[in-house]
């Protein structure tokens, strides 16, 4: 399921022209309602720091990892319970919100997804594009 998700991201960022992709942010809010992220394709600059705040409004917690396919595959068979000191990883607990920074070096889109059982298939997916 989850290499079916990358490919539906892949899709989709390869019909966006310049022009009809979100604009570039420094700082993006992603919020997490009814298990999926909102929302689920943001856009950011390259090489500077992008400050992302993820706010859960929901009663459950979730997982915000991003990355490329590799680091998916590894978080859909891993074990860590709870995800600290990588701003990459983050958990954050029931309606509740967690800030990270990150600086995206090269250009491109990588998918974030809650690896959370069953959350990915329910659809928990969302994409970021580095310009």
């Amino acid at each position: 399921m989850g290499m079916k998700r990358f490919a539906l991201i892949g899709v989709l960022l390869a019909g966006l022209s310049a022009s009809c992709a979100p604009a570039a942010s420094n700082s993006v809010t992603i919020r997490f309602h009814y298990s999926h992220f909102e929302p689920t394709l943001t856009s950011v600059p390259k090489g500077v720091p992008i400050t992302i705040t993820l706010r859960n409004d929901d009663p459950i917690e979730h997982e915000w990892i991003i990355g490329p396919a590799d680091v998916h595959e590894i978080h859909r068979h891993g074990s860590e319970a709870v995800h600290a000191h990588r701003p990459t990883e983050v958990t954050v607990p029931a309606l509740s919100s967690r800030v990270t920074t990150i600086t995206f070096d090269e250009v491109g889109s990588q998918a974030y997804i809650c690896h959370l059982p069953g959350h990915e298939e329910y659809g928990m997916v969302g994409a970021l594009l580095v310009r």
